[in-house]
């Protein structure tokens, strides 16, 4: 740009207002090069449309991330493959009963590290199908079933990640404000003193709604309705409270403003384009024999649920709803990770626009701290996501046993997927399979002999 400024045909107001546009853009680069080296930039200003003013460019992929994820070596990446061998070892155990442990600390499991576009790390470990009862007794061995790399679990609360991003593309459409109150999209939502509650204290929970409400409990025809006019415990903006009835309402909200099921929306817009083909609302019956079973529920009195959401609420939604009700495997969770490492895209498939993403991975929770929250994901939660946590570290948890952790700053993915609910969710144990599984990552980026 600046060889073709020529001093003779240009006005000297012009070259003033460029040299001022590209000062401009060099500090909001500079500003997303810090996002992606794991330092804090400022928080951007939330306005939609567009999303967020002046948007700054996420930098282009580097050349291993550049196509489709693909397997690899941990060395190919710069890992040390000791830590991950170790954490494979510690997760398998937790799928095994002992003399002193008879109760493992969960039926199955597939774990899946990544970095830099290179799957180093894929295992699968114990069972899909194990007990006869709630109460714990095995089937006869012909009839368990072992869980297989490409095994589908409920995904539980991970399905919150999916809602989040239909609504930020509505946001990158111009069709949502973000700002805004949520009634102006869903007009109900106003009742009981919610007017001011805005679509994005939906997405960082800081809405002031109640945790959950038992909607199974209620008449069908009562249930979407107790959500939408329920009252709020607290002002819009003054706690951190997770909620499901925020992303219960987020996703009538999608529904509103897209004219579409929920569950197309996220296939048409999030999953087909990304190729996540085991991914999504409802599986196909026909996929059965690969869904990893949950727990034997006695109120409702289901029986064993298996191929069917775990969640009470979303199931008596139907199964489709905003907070719960997605399946998938983990190396379709993969997929999503790295297209949110990669700017939004997925094999040349765009599902947000690059600032978009970075919003997502900005804390708009500084006032609570320890609640760090992007636009709908997790932040810095050391808690499930060991070492790899910083600033910008992105994840979920899912009751049902998944989590998924995704670090810029490394360019690393993190996918944990277990039925720790079957047979019963009084017997699982996941925090610690959470942590040994993404600080065997956070050591393996460490050089040997500094992988503690």
């Amino acid at each position: 740009m600046r060889g073709k400024l020529r001093h003779g045909n240009v006005p000297l107001r012009g070259i003033a207002v460029v040299a001022i546009l590209l000062v401009i853009a060099w500090a909001a680069t500079a500003s997303v090069t810090l996002l992606f080296r794991g330092e804090q930039p400022p928080p951007p200003q939330l306005a939609a449309p567009p999303l967020i003013p002046a948007p700054p460019p996420i930098p282009a992929p580097g050349p291993e991330s550049a196509g489709a994820l693909r397997d690899g070596q941990p060395g190919e990446v710069g890992l040390n493959p000791a830590p991950i061998a170790a954490a494979q070892g510690q997760l398998a155990a937790g799928t095994q009963t002992s003399p002193g442990n008879p109760i493992p600390s969960y039926a199955g499991e597939v774990s899946l590290l990544a970095r830099d576009g290179v799957v180093v790390s894929r295992q699968a470990a114990g069972f899909s199908l194990r007990y006869a009862d709630a109460q714990g007794p095995e089937l006869p061995a012909e009839q368990q079933e072992k869980v297989q790399n490409d095994t589908i679990f409920d995904l539980a609360s991970l399905t919150k990640l999916f809602t989040s991003i239909a609504v930020l593309q509505l946001a990158d459409d111009g069709r949502v404000n973000l700002n805004a109150p949520a009634a102006d999209y869903v007009p109900e939502f106003a009742a009981s003193g919610k007017q001011k509650i805005t679509v994005q204290e939906l997405l960082t929970h800081t809405s002031g709604l109640q945790a959950k409400i038992e909607l199974w409990r209620l008449p069908p025809p009562d249930r979407l309705p107790a959500v939408l006019g329920a009252t709020p415990q607290n002002p819009p903006g003054t706690v951190y409270r997770y909620s499901d009835l925020n992303m219960i309402t987020l996703g009538v909200l999608v529904e509103r403003v897209s004219g579409q099921p929920l569950d197309a929306v996220v296939h048409d817009r999030i999953t087909a384009p990304l190729g996540m083909t085991d991914t999504g609302y409802r599986p196909p019956r026909d996929k059965l024999h690969r869904i990893a079973a949950t727990e034997f529920e006695t109120d409702p009195p289901r029986g064993l649920v298996r191929g069917e959401v775990q969640d009470e609420n979303a199931w008596s939604l139907g199964g489709v709803a905003g907070q719960a009700g997605i399946f998938s495997t983990a190396d379709d969770l993969a997929v999503l990770g790295q297209a949110l490492l990669d700017g939004g895209t997925y094999r040349n498939q765009r599902i947000l626009r690059p600032e978009t993403v970075r919003a997502m991975l900005t804390n708009y929770n500084t006032a609570f701290p320890g609640d760090a929250h992007g636009l709908g994901f997790e932040l810095d939660q050391p808690w499930y996501m060991a070492g790899l946590s910083g600033p910008h570290t992105a994840g979920h948890t899912g009751f049902t046993g998944t989590s998924l952790v995704i670090d810029p700053g490394s360019r690393s993915i993190v996918v944990l997927l277990t039925n720790a609910v079957h047979p019963s969710r009084t017997w699982g144990s996941i925090g610690s399979a959470r942590l040994e599984i993404a600080q065997g990552m956070a050591s393996a980026l460490r050089p040997p002999g500094h992988d503690g």
